[in-house]
């Protein structure tokens, strides 16, 4: 027995209030906004905090604060990824 079609909207509505809820009310009321996939807002604010980490290793001449810096670049590069949960694990190498 086929299933309506309304019935279908309205569970793909319900899935996409529980996922991402500020994204499903913008929607309703005509205003768009990024869904959270898109959203960088701390990612952003890591690398900043690891460049600035970065630098202040470089004129201390701290090593330490120097590889925290590197490593927080990097995880604020992956956050910026926008298809990071599109990859299925697998390395061309």
């Amino acid at each position: 027995m086929p299933v309506p079609d309304d019935h279908q909207l309205s569970e793909i509505a319900s899935r996409l209030h529980r996922e991402d809820p500020h994204f499903a009310r913008a929607f309703a009321d005509g205003r768009p906004r990024r869904p959270r996939e898109y959203r960088y807002r701390r990612a952003w604010l890591l690398l900043a905090a690891a460049l600035c980490a970065l630098a202040t290793g470089l004129v201390l001449a701290h090593g330490l604060l120097i590889a925290a810096g590197l490593v927080f670049a990097g995880v604020a590069g992956e956050l910026l990824d926008p298809h990071r949960y599109e990859r299925d694990g697998v390395s061309d190498a």
